[in-house]
Parts: C-alpha cells; structure tokens; sequence
C-alpha cells in the first residue's frame, strides 16, 4: 500500500524492521542455530555460559546470569535479596507492567514516586521522601534507552542503606558517565525480547551482578532453587535462557555498538529535520543530558493533541507507538495500592502526551523524512 504526502508517493514502511537486521546477519545466525540443534544441548549450558562471560564483559560486571526474560531478571533480582510480603519497593509509575509487576509477585508493595518530565526517569528528588522503614529496595528505570540520574539516585540510596535494581530492560550499552548501565546498582535486569537493541529470537533476559554471592544465589534461583539434581535447598522458579538464544545473542553482541551509534546517527538526523522544519518549537524531542550516553531503543517525542497526530500519521502510512498510553498507578491492576488521579501529575501528562517514531538501526534518510514531512503537515 500506498501512502500521499505533499503530492509525494511514500511506500509504508515498518515502526520497527528485524528483517533488515536479519538480511545483514543471516548466515551467522544460521550457522549458529545449526550449531545448537548439532550438539542437542538446549537448556543453559556452555554456550549460555559463554553468553553470560561476554555481555558481563561488555556492562562492566563480574557477573552475569540468564534467565527466561526481562520480567524473570526483576522476579529474580528481588527474590536474590530476600525481598517478602509488605516489603516496600520504590519505582516509577511510567515503565513497562514488568517492573511493578515483580514487585507484587512476591507480595511487596510497589512505592511509585513521579518522573523527570524532560528524561521521563524516575526523578531522584522524591525518592527520600518515600523511603521507610520497610523499604528494602529502589529500582530505576532506564527509560527508552536513557540511563536514570544515578548519581543522585546512588546517593540517596547509600545514605539510607538501601539497595539499587537497576531496570535496564531498554538500554544495555547506554552509559552513565563512564560506567554502563547494569553495572551501577546491586543488580541491573535486561531484556532480550525482540524489539530490544540487543533482541533475541523470543524471549529471554539476564541479571548482573558484582556480587559472587547474589550471583551464585541466581543461579539457584532460576532452576527452582536446586544446586543438585532433585535437591532443593531454596523456593526458586524455572527461567533459564535457552541456548538457541544465547547463539543468536552471541551472533549479535559484537554489532550492539555499532547498531546503538547508528541509533544515534537517527536521532541526531531527526533532530537536524525537525529544525528545518520548525518544528522543534511545537514538538519537544528527547534529550541527552550531559554525561549520558543514549541508546534509543525509542525516539520519543512530546507532542500536544498526541492522539490527532497519531492518527493524522496513520492515515499518512507513518508507523507510531504510544509507551505508555496509562501510567501503572491508574492501571486496574495496581488499584489495590489505593493511589488515585493527580498523584503524579507528570508521569500522567507524560501519557498523555508522548509519541515514539521509529529509530531502528536501518532507518532511511527518506523515511525520516517522510515521518518528520508528515508530522509538519498535522501542524501547519
């Protein structure tokens, strides 16, 4: 299908195009699949041990441990540190289900604190005040591809002894200052899924830790609590990365950076677009403070009347997603935490108003120019 945009015919293109990662690493991955099914070990051993070694290497941790998905790297980082019922655990109410999700899993009680409405992180300057006897841990988010304040955040949670999780599902390779995220916390939780920009072909996930004892407790932990066969010496779950995607996972490492620098590249070309048009006046784009390094796993932008222009861009053929259309404090799901509309007023405007464009490694210069194009024609 087609799509017209000043007199122009521009092809439908995708929000978020794997085939073009796929078509420029096809071989690799098949002989790496083949490899697997040739040895029959499909379940951790040596080629997810291998996997681990090279993606703790690479977020500067001593170790690192797989599991079945970015959801089980929060379930387990909680569970390695004890975390019970009642327990208080402060984050963000703009974030993926996953984050607050784990929390209730375990019975704890998620604490939200409202976010930076420029980074979209977890704002550093309410956590303190949320902090209790009973909170046992925090967990930032590293949203669409931008590491939290952890300076700030490091040092709320030292001076009140509690420990840090760092939600990096959306951001492995993104830095603050000189240390990646994952290796700032006591834990850091990572994503596999597809459409992260280190994607496997399903799901999956990992925690990092610098810890040999919390990373010898995960590892306990995610064959449900056995260090022996049919031994049981703790309550754990089955998340285990299977080697299929540890091989596909090792195939795409050593390109992580290069795809993350022409994420990059995007963003800055949009930035470049978006003045030329005017539009940096009617839109706000994302910004990268200084010290941090950004990934973009999303380009989100900020935008007024955010439903009218997702629509407009629909009928023009413009791929768009909206992350998050409700943050989790109104969600059916957490009612029971009694939080109510108004409580935080910026991570609520942020719903309402936030709208990713495609970013993707393989991007062309003309299909940004196609979504910027079909942007300025919704404002003038």
């Amino acid at each position: 299908m087609k799509s017209s945009l000043n007199n122009c015919t521009i092809p439908r293109f995708a929000f978020l195009d794997l085939g073009a990662q796929f078509t420029a690493i096809r071989d690799d991955v098949r002989q790496a699949v083949v490899d697997v099914l040739e040895s029959q070990q499909f379940i951790l051993g040596t080629g997810v041990e291998s996997l681990e070694r090279e993606v703790a290497r690479y977020v500067g941790c001593e170790f690192a441990i797989g599991c079945a998905s970015g959801s089980d790297a929060l379930l387990l980082a909680l569970m390695a540190l004890g975390i019970a019922e009642d327990d208080e655990i402060i984050t963000t109410p703009f974030t993926f289900v996953a984050t607050a999700g784990s929390i209730a899993r375990l019975k704890a009680r998620p604490v939200f604190v409202d976010i930076d409405p420029v980074t979209y992180n977890i704002d550093p300057t309410y956590i303190k005040a949320a902090i209790t006897s009973k909170t046992r841990a925090i967990i930032p988010v590293h949203l669409f591809g931008l590491a939290a304040d952890m300076p700030a955040i490091t040092s709320v949670a030292a001076n009140s002894e509690v420990p840090l999780i760092e939600d990096a599902a959306q951001a492995i390779g993104a830095r603050c200052g000189p240390k990646p995220v994952g290796s700032i916390g006591m834990l850091g939780c990572f994503s596999f899924f597809p459409s992260k920009n280190l994607g496997g072909a399903g799901d999956g996930g990992l925690v990092s830790t610098h810890d040999v004892g919390l990373a010898d407790r995960l590892r306990v932990l995610r064959v449900h609590g056995s260090r022996r066969k049919y031994h049981y010496e703790m309550l754990g779950i089955n998340s285990r990365l299977d080697a299929i995607q540890a091989a596909v996972l090792k195939v795409k490492l050593p390109h992580l950076d290069h795809w993350a620098n022409l994420r990059r590249h995007n963003a800055d070309r949009y930035r470049a677009m978006f003045e030329e048009f005017g539009l940096d006046r009617r839109i706000s784009l994302p910004r990268e403070p200084e010290g941090r390094r950004h990934v973009y796993n999303q380009f989100v932008i900020r935008a007024e009347r955010r439903d009218e222009l997702q629509k407009h861009l629909t009928a023009l053929g413009i791929p768009t997603e909206v992350y998050y259309p409700s943050p989790l404090h109104l969600q059916p799901a957490f009612e029971y935490l009694s939080y109510r509309k108004g409580d935080f007023p910026e991570a609520e405007k942020a719903s309402q108003e936030v709208l990713a464009l495609p970013i993707y490694p393989e991007l062309q210069e003309w299909q940004q120019r196609a979504v910027v194009e079909a942007v300025s024609s919704f404002y003038h």
